[in-house]
Protein backbone atom coordinates (compact mmCIF):
# COMPACT_ATOMS: atom_id res chain seq x y z
CA UNK A 1 0.00 0.00 0.00
CA UNK A 2 1.08 3.59 -0.57
CA UNK A 3 -0.33 6.51 1.41
CA UNK A 4 0.33 9.72 -0.51
CA UNK A 5 0.16 13.48 -0.10
CA UNK A 6 0.17 13.93 3.68
CA UNK A 7 2.59 15.84 5.88
CA UNK A 8 4.25 13.21 8.07
CA UNK A 9 5.67 13.79 11.55
CA UNK A 10 7.44 10.55 12.36
CA UNK A 11 7.72 10.71 16.16
CA UNK A 12 11.53 10.93 16.27
CA UNK A 13 11.55 14.69 16.77
CA UNK A 14 12.78 15.32 13.24
CA UNK A 15 11.10 17.88 11.01
CA UNK A 16 7.88 16.89 9.29
CA UNK A 17 8.02 15.56 5.74
CA UNK A 18 5.59 17.35 3.40
CA UNK A 19 3.81 15.65 0.50
CA UNK A 20 5.11 12.31 1.69
CA UNK A 21 4.59 8.84 0.30
CA UNK A 22 4.40 6.14 2.97
CA UNK A 23 4.93 2.66 1.59
CA UNK A 24 3.62 -0.22 3.72
CA UNK A 25 4.08 -3.93 3.10
CA UNK A 26 2.77 -6.72 5.35
CA UNK A 27 1.88 -4.22 8.04
CA UNK A 28 5.28 -2.58 8.24
CA UNK A 29 6.71 0.64 6.91
CA UNK A 30 9.04 0.24 3.95
CA UNK A 31 9.80 3.91 3.29
CA UNK A 32 8.66 7.49 3.80
CA UNK A 33 9.86 9.89 1.12
CA UNK A 34 8.94 13.37 -0.03
CA UNK A 35 7.54 13.92 -3.51
CA UNK A 36 7.97 10.28 -4.48
CA UNK A 37 5.52 8.40 -6.72
CA UNK A 38 4.01 5.21 -5.26
CA UNK A 39 5.52 1.89 -6.33
CA UNK A 40 4.00 0.29 -9.40
CA UNK A 41 1.10 -1.97 -8.47
CA UNK A 42 0.62 -0.54 -4.98
CA UNK A 43 -2.85 0.18 -3.63
CA UNK A 44 -2.87 3.97 -3.25
CA UNK A 45 -4.63 5.84 -0.45
CA UNK A 46 -4.66 9.58 -1.14
CA UNK A 47 -4.18 11.72 1.98
CA UNK A 48 -3.63 15.09 0.32
CA UNK A 49 -3.67 17.96 2.80
CA UNK A 50 -3.79 15.65 5.82
CA UNK A 51 -1.33 15.23 8.70
CA UNK A 52 0.03 11.84 9.74
CA UNK A 53 1.55 11.06 13.14
CA UNK A 54 2.39 7.76 14.87
CA UNK A 55 -0.35 6.04 16.83
CA UNK A 56 -0.57 7.18 20.44
CA UNK A 57 0.93 4.99 23.17
CA UNK A 58 -0.56 4.95 26.65
CA UNK A 59 2.24 3.96 29.03
CA UNK A 60 -0.19 3.47 31.92
CA UNK A 61 -3.69 2.23 31.28
CA UNK A 62 -5.89 -0.65 32.41
CA UNK A 63 -7.54 -3.20 30.15
CA UNK A 64 -10.23 -5.38 31.71
CA UNK A 65 -13.11 -5.68 29.27
CA UNK A 66 -15.20 -3.10 31.09
CA UNK A 67 -15.67 -0.94 27.97
CA UNK A 68 -16.75 -3.58 25.47
CA UNK A 69 -20.36 -3.52 24.22
CA UNK A 70 -22.80 -5.09 26.68
CA UNK A 71 -23.76 -7.77 24.16
CA UNK A 72 -20.23 -9.19 24.20
CA UNK A 73 -20.03 -11.95 26.83
CA UNK A 74 -16.79 -13.83 26.08
CA UNK A 75 -14.08 -12.52 28.42
CA UNK A 76 -11.34 -12.46 25.78
CA UNK A 77 -13.60 -10.68 23.31
CA UNK A 78 -14.46 -8.14 25.98
CA UNK A 79 -10.74 -7.41 26.40
CA UNK A 80 -10.45 -6.99 22.64
CA UNK A 81 -13.44 -4.66 22.87
CA UNK A 82 -11.48 -2.43 25.24
CA UNK A 83 -8.52 -2.48 22.85
CA UNK A 84 -10.76 -1.52 19.95
CA UNK A 85 -12.22 1.33 22.02
CA UNK A 86 -8.73 2.69 22.58
CA UNK A 87 -7.87 2.33 18.90
CA UNK A 88 -10.99 4.12 17.68
CA UNK A 89 -9.59 7.22 19.39
CA UNK A 90 -6.10 6.72 17.98
CA UNK A 91 -4.45 4.93 20.92
CA UNK A 92 -2.68 2.07 19.17
CA UNK A 93 -0.74 0.65 22.16
CA UNK A 94 -1.71 0.29 25.82
CA UNK A 95 0.50 -0.76 28.71
CA UNK A 96 -2.05 -2.37 31.05
CA UNK A 97 -0.63 -1.96 34.55
CA UNK A 98 -3.09 -4.12 36.44
CA UNK A 99 -5.08 -6.86 34.75
CA UNK A 100 -5.80 -10.59 34.88
CA UNK A 101 -4.94 -13.81 33.08
CA UNK A 102 -7.48 -13.10 30.32
CA UNK A 103 -5.54 -10.00 29.31
CA UNK A 104 -2.30 -11.96 29.21
CA UNK A 105 -4.00 -14.58 27.04
CA UNK A 106 -5.23 -11.96 24.58
CA UNK A 107 -1.74 -10.50 24.38
CA UNK A 108 -0.24 -13.94 23.74
CA UNK A 109 -2.76 -14.73 21.01
CA UNK A 110 -2.14 -11.47 19.13
CA UNK A 111 -0.22 -11.55 15.85
CA UNK A 112 0.45 -7.80 15.78
CA UNK A 113 -1.86 -7.17 12.85
CA UNK A 114 -5.24 -7.09 14.63
CA UNK A 115 -7.25 -3.88 14.07
CA UNK A 116 -7.12 -2.83 17.70
CA UNK A 117 -4.57 -1.47 20.16
CA UNK A 118 -1.44 -3.44 20.93
CA UNK A 119 -1.12 -4.68 24.49
CA UNK A 120 1.44 -4.96 27.24
CA UNK A 121 0.30 -6.75 30.40
CA UNK A 122 1.35 -6.62 34.06
CA UNK A 123 -1.02 -9.12 35.65
CA UNK A 124 -2.72 -8.33 38.96
CA UNK A 125 -1.39 -5.34 40.92
CA UNK A 126 0.79 -6.57 43.77
CA UNK A 127 -0.34 -4.99 47.04
CA UNK A 128 0.55 -7.65 49.60
CA UNK A 129 1.76 -6.39 52.97
CA UNK A 130 3.72 -9.51 53.87
CA UNK A 131 7.08 -9.85 52.13
CA UNK A 132 6.69 -13.58 51.47
CA UNK A 133 3.20 -13.05 50.06
CA UNK A 134 4.46 -10.21 47.88
CA UNK A 135 7.26 -12.38 46.54
CA UNK A 136 4.78 -15.18 45.81
CA UNK A 137 2.44 -12.82 43.98
CA UNK A 138 5.28 -11.35 41.94
CA UNK A 139 6.58 -14.83 41.10
CA UNK A 140 3.12 -15.92 39.97
CA UNK A 141 2.90 -12.91 37.67
CA UNK A 142 6.38 -13.57 36.32
CA UNK A 143 5.49 -17.21 35.68
CA UNK A 144 2.44 -16.01 33.71
CA UNK A 145 4.77 -14.10 31.39
CA UNK A 146 3.99 -10.50 32.26
CA UNK A 147 5.78 -7.59 30.62
CA UNK A 148 5.82 -5.57 33.85
CA UNK A 149 5.32 -6.07 37.56
CA UNK A 150 3.11 -3.41 39.18
CA UNK A 151 2.94 -2.42 42.84
CA UNK A 152 1.35 0.36 44.87
CA UNK A 153 3.05 2.57 47.46
CA UNK A 154 0.27 4.96 48.47
CA UNK A 155 -1.86 5.74 51.51
CA UNK A 156 -4.75 7.25 49.54
CA UNK A 157 -4.39 10.73 51.08
CA UNK A 158 -3.80 9.28 54.52
CA UNK A 159 -6.87 7.05 54.56
CA UNK A 160 -5.02 3.71 54.42
CA UNK A 161 -1.66 2.10 55.13
CA UNK A 162 1.12 1.91 52.55
CA UNK A 163 2.66 -1.30 51.32
CA UNK A 164 5.63 -1.98 53.67
CA UNK A 165 9.09 -1.50 52.24
CA UNK A 166 10.03 -5.11 52.96
CA UNK A 167 7.21 -6.23 50.68
CA UNK A 168 8.23 -3.70 48.05
CA UNK A 169 11.78 -5.02 48.14
CA UNK A 170 10.51 -8.57 47.68
CA UNK A 171 8.80 -7.54 44.45
CA UNK A 172 11.90 -5.67 43.28
CA UNK A 173 13.96 -8.79 43.96
CA UNK A 174 11.69 -10.91 41.77
CA UNK A 175 11.86 -8.28 39.03
CA UNK A 176 15.64 -8.30 39.13
CA UNK A 177 15.82 -12.09 39.19
CA UNK A 178 13.43 -12.52 36.27
CA UNK A 179 14.45 -9.49 34.22
CA UNK A 180 11.02 -7.85 34.47
CA UNK A 181 10.78 -4.09 35.13
CA UNK A 182 8.67 -2.90 38.06
CA UNK A 183 6.21 -0.04 37.59
CA UNK A 184 5.41 1.76 40.83
CA UNK A 185 2.26 3.61 41.81
CA UNK A 186 3.24 6.47 44.12
CA UNK A 187 2.16 9.86 45.42
CA UNK A 188 4.90 11.26 47.65
CA UNK A 189 8.27 12.75 46.75
CA UNK A 190 10.21 10.81 49.38
CA UNK A 191 8.65 7.55 48.22
CA UNK A 192 9.62 8.32 44.61
CA UNK A 193 13.24 8.74 45.66
CA UNK A 194 13.27 5.53 47.64
CA UNK A 195 11.57 3.57 44.88
CA UNK A 196 14.20 4.72 42.40
CA UNK A 197 16.94 3.66 44.82
CA UNK A 198 15.29 0.24 45.04
CA UNK A 199 15.22 -0.15 41.27
CA UNK A 200 11.81 0.99 40.08
CA UNK A 201 11.56 0.79 36.29
CA UNK A 202 8.80 3.39 35.96
CA UNK A 203 7.26 6.09 38.13
CA UNK A 204 3.71 5.36 37.06
CA UNK A 205 2.12 8.51 38.49
CA UNK A 206 3.10 12.08 39.29
CA UNK A 207 4.75 13.22 42.48
CA UNK A 208 1.86 15.16 43.95
CA UNK A 209 2.70 16.21 47.51
CA UNK A 210 5.68 18.56 47.02
CA UNK A 211 7.83 20.14 44.31
CA UNK A 212 10.34 17.77 42.78
CA UNK A 213 13.87 18.60 43.87
CA UNK A 214 17.36 18.20 42.46
CA UNK A 215 17.80 14.90 44.26
CA UNK A 216 14.87 13.31 42.43
CA UNK A 217 15.85 14.88 39.12
CA UNK A 218 19.38 13.51 39.52
CA UNK A 219 18.00 10.07 40.35
CA UNK A 220 15.75 10.09 37.29
CA UNK A 221 18.63 11.24 35.09
CA UNK A 222 21.06 8.60 36.31
CA UNK A 223 18.52 5.78 36.13
CA UNK A 224 16.86 6.73 32.85
CA UNK A 225 13.52 5.77 34.40
CA UNK A 226 10.45 7.29 32.77
CA UNK A 227 8.03 9.59 34.55
CA UNK A 228 4.36 9.04 33.70
CA UNK A 229 2.22 11.98 34.91
CA UNK A 230 -1.35 10.55 34.54
CA UNK A 231 -2.91 14.00 35.00
CA UNK A 232 -6.34 12.82 33.92
CA UNK A 233 -6.38 10.34 36.79
CA UNK A 234 -6.71 13.30 39.15
CA UNK A 235 -9.32 14.92 36.91
CA UNK A 236 -11.51 11.83 37.11
CA UNK A 237 -11.73 12.18 40.89
CA UNK A 238 -13.50 15.55 40.84
CA UNK A 239 -14.68 16.48 37.33
CA UNK A 240 -18.11 14.85 37.64
CA UNK A 241 -19.23 17.09 40.49
CA UNK A 242 -20.97 18.90 37.63
CA UNK A 243 -21.48 18.09 33.97
CA UNK A 244 -18.01 18.21 32.35
CA UNK A 245 -17.55 20.29 29.22
CA UNK A 246 -16.15 17.35 27.30
CA UNK A 247 -19.54 15.60 27.43
CA UNK A 248 -20.48 18.05 24.67
CA UNK A 249 -17.35 17.46 22.58
CA UNK A 250 -18.36 15.66 19.36
CA UNK A 251 -15.01 13.87 19.37
CA UNK A 252 -15.84 12.45 22.81
CA UNK A 253 -19.40 11.46 21.99
CA UNK A 254 -18.32 9.75 18.75
CA UNK A 255 -17.47 6.56 20.65
CA UNK A 256 -18.27 7.33 24.31
CA UNK A 257 -19.98 4.74 26.49
CA UNK A 258 -23.48 6.16 27.00
CA UNK A 259 -24.21 3.98 30.03
CA UNK A 260 -21.15 5.27 31.86
CA UNK A 261 -22.00 8.84 30.89
CA UNK A 262 -25.43 8.37 32.44
CA UNK A 263 -23.99 6.80 35.59
CA UNK A 264 -21.62 9.66 36.35
CA UNK A 265 -24.35 12.17 35.51
CA UNK A 266 -26.75 10.92 38.17
CA UNK A 267 -27.47 13.71 40.69
CA UNK A 268 -26.54 11.53 43.66
CA UNK A 269 -23.19 10.60 42.10
CA UNK A 270 -22.40 14.21 41.29
CA UNK A 271 -23.32 15.34 44.80
CA UNK A 272 -21.09 12.71 46.41
CA UNK A 273 -18.20 13.87 44.27
CA UNK A 274 -18.86 17.53 45.05
CA UNK A 275 -18.81 16.77 48.78
CA UNK A 276 -15.84 14.38 48.69
CA UNK A 277 -12.81 15.42 50.72
CA UNK A 278 -10.70 13.07 48.59
CA UNK A 279 -11.84 14.85 45.43
CA UNK A 280 -10.84 18.18 46.94
CA UNK A 281 -7.46 16.74 47.90
CA UNK A 282 -6.77 15.35 44.46
CA UNK A 283 -7.79 18.64 42.84
CA UNK A 284 -5.01 20.31 44.84
CA UNK A 285 -2.64 17.44 44.02
CA UNK A 286 -3.22 18.07 40.31
CA UNK A 287 -1.81 21.57 40.64
CA UNK A 288 1.39 20.15 42.12
CA UNK A 289 1.49 17.44 39.46
CA UNK A 290 1.37 20.08 36.74
CA UNK A 291 4.26 22.02 38.25
CA UNK A 292 6.34 18.87 38.64
CA UNK A 293 5.68 17.76 35.08
CA UNK A 294 7.10 21.02 33.76
CA UNK A 295 10.17 20.79 36.02
CA UNK A 296 10.93 17.25 34.87
CA UNK A 297 10.32 18.04 31.23
CA UNK A 298 12.51 21.14 31.35
CA UNK A 299 15.26 19.03 32.90
CA UNK A 300 15.25 16.96 29.70
CA UNK A 301 14.10 13.76 31.41
CA UNK A 302 11.93 11.15 29.69
CA UNK A 303 8.22 11.77 30.19
CA UNK A 304 5.83 9.14 28.83
CA UNK A 305 2.17 9.87 28.31
CA UNK A 306 -0.09 7.79 30.52
CA UNK A 307 -3.59 8.25 31.84
CA UNK A 308 -4.60 5.39 34.18
CA UNK A 309 -7.70 5.00 32.00
CA UNK A 310 -9.83 1.89 32.02
CA UNK A 311 -11.43 1.94 35.48
CA UNK A 312 -14.86 3.45 36.00
CA UNK A 313 -15.31 7.09 34.87
CA UNK A 314 -11.95 7.13 33.08
CA UNK A 315 -13.00 6.98 29.45
CA UNK A 316 -10.38 5.08 27.41
CA UNK A 317 -9.30 6.77 24.23
CA UNK A 318 -10.70 10.23 24.81
CA UNK A 319 -8.82 10.78 28.07
CA UNK A 320 -5.54 10.28 26.22
CA UNK A 321 -6.33 13.32 24.06
CA UNK A 322 -7.36 15.22 27.19
CA UNK A 323 -4.04 14.23 28.76
CA UNK A 324 -2.12 15.64 25.80
CA UNK A 325 -4.02 18.92 26.08
CA UNK A 326 -3.35 19.09 29.83
CA UNK A 327 0.36 18.46 29.32
CA UNK A 328 0.53 21.41 26.94
CA UNK A 329 -1.55 23.55 29.28
CA UNK A 330 0.93 22.70 32.05
CA UNK A 331 3.82 24.04 29.97
CA UNK A 332 5.15 21.40 27.57
CA UNK A 333 5.21 22.18 23.87
CA UNK A 334 3.00 20.25 21.43
CA UNK A 335 6.09 18.60 19.95
CA UNK A 336 7.37 17.51 23.37
CA UNK A 337 3.94 16.22 24.29
CA UNK A 338 3.51 14.26 21.07
CA UNK A 339 6.97 12.75 21.53
CA UNK A 340 5.94 11.67 25.03
CA UNK A 341 3.00 9.78 23.52
CA UNK A 342 4.92 8.20 20.65
CA UNK A 343 8.68 7.76 20.39
CA UNK A 344 9.49 8.36 24.07
CA UNK A 345 6.67 6.11 25.28
CA UNK A 346 7.90 3.31 23.03
CA UNK A 347 11.40 3.68 24.43
CA UNK A 348 10.01 3.58 27.97
CA UNK A 349 8.25 0.32 27.14
CA UNK A 350 11.39 -1.07 25.54
CA UNK A 351 9.72 -1.67 22.18
CA UNK A 352 11.64 -0.73 19.02
CA UNK A 353 8.84 -1.74 16.62
CA UNK A 354 6.33 0.98 17.53
CA UNK A 355 6.26 4.67 18.42
CA UNK A 356 7.91 6.13 15.34
CA UNK A 357 7.24 5.90 11.63
CA UNK A 358 10.49 4.44 10.34
CA UNK A 359 11.35 1.61 7.96
CA UNK A 360 10.86 -1.79 9.57
CA UNK A 361 8.45 -0.58 12.24
CA UNK A 362 4.76 -1.35 12.43
CA UNK A 363 2.60 0.98 10.35
CA UNK A 364 0.58 2.30 13.29
CA UNK A 365 -0.45 5.84 12.46
CA UNK A 366 -3.18 8.45 12.66
CA UNK A 367 -4.56 10.63 9.89
CA UNK A 368 -5.51 14.09 11.14
CA UNK A 369 -7.26 16.94 9.41
CA UNK A 370 -5.19 19.58 11.18
CA UNK A 371 -1.60 20.04 12.37
CA UNK A 372 -1.07 18.95 16.01
CA UNK A 373 2.33 20.63 16.14
CA UNK A 374 0.55 23.96 15.75
CA UNK A 375 -2.29 23.13 18.16
CA UNK A 376 -2.38 19.99 20.30
CA UNK A 377 -6.17 19.89 20.10
CA UNK A 378 -5.71 18.99 16.45
CA UNK A 379 -5.26 15.38 17.59
CA UNK A 380 -9.05 15.50 17.89
CA UNK A 381 -9.32 16.15 14.15
CA UNK A 382 -8.75 12.41 13.84
CA UNK A 383 -10.09 11.00 10.59
CA UNK A 384 -8.52 7.55 10.29
CA UNK A 385 -6.56 5.13 12.47
CA UNK A 386 -4.26 2.45 11.08
CA UNK A 387 -2.74 -0.47 12.98
CA UNK A 388 -0.23 -2.48 10.99
CA UNK A 389 -1.48 -0.68 7.89
CA UNK A 390 -5.08 -1.82 8.45
CA UNK A 391 -7.74 0.79 9.09
CA UNK A 392 -9.60 0.49 12.38
CA UNK A 393 -13.35 0.76 11.82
Amino acid sequence: MAFTGATVWDGTGAASVPNATIVVREGRIISIDEDTPPPRGAEVVALDGKHVIPGLINAHGHVSGRWAPAAVTDSAERVRGDLRQYALYGVTTVNSLGDDETVIGVRDAATGTEPHARLFAAGPVIDEFDADAARAAATANADAGVDWLKLRVDDNLGSSAKMPWEAVQAVMDVGNERGIPVATHLFYLDDAKRLLEMGSGMLAHSVRDAPVDEELIAALRSSGVCYVPTLTREVSTFVYSERPDFFDDPFFTRHADQTEMERVSEPAFMQRMAESTAAAGYRIALEQANENLVAISEAGLPVAMGTDTGPAARFPGYFEHLELWMMVEAGMTPAETLRSATGVAAECLGDDEIGTLEPGRWADFLVLGEDPLADIEATRSLERVYVAGTEVR
